[in-house]
């Protein structure tokens, strides 16, 4: 059984919530995966788990902190938490959506911690995102 998958059936069970075939199946689909929406993520599910399964599955699953939001003005993506996914920051286009994952992780890190600590602040989250136009809708 892959770890991920593991780490989150222990996780579900310590918040007092079976790990379902429904819940197991969304999982998967965004286990190393870039941001999703939810109609990406309910086209890769196809016939595995209806549509509205995957609303309330998704909810609960943020609410538990194993999904987090990338807002992108009033829309959204999906993707799993550092709980369960690598620690990372995004660069998003405004334009098309594109999600593209920051690769610098340490120097950003260093950055942050230098920052909060200079402001008097112990880090325990953060979350980075750069929005802008990607070079393909620069050049439209």
């Amino acid at each position: 059984m892959h770890d991920a998958l593991q780490k989150f059936q222990t996780f579900l069970k310590a918040h007092s919530h079976s790990c379902t075939k429904v819940r197991e199946q969304i999982f998967l689909a965004m286990l190393d995966q870039e941001p999703l929406t939810m109609r990406e993520l309910v086209k890769k599910l196809g016939d595995k788990v209806d549509r509205a399964s995957v609303y309330r599955t998704v909810h609960l699953l943020e609410s538990l902190g194993v999904i987090e939001r990338l807002a992108q003005g009033w829309k959204y993506k999906l993707e799993l938490s550092d709980e369960f996914s690598e620690h990372h920051h995004h660069i998003t286009c405004l334009n098309c959506g594109k999600v593209v994952p920051i690769e610098e992780v340490e120097e950003i890190e260093n950055l942050i911690i230098q920052l909060a600590k200079s402001q008097g602040f112990h880090s325990f989250s953060h979350q980075l995102e750069i929005r802008g136009t990607c070079s393909a809708c620069s050049m439209i």
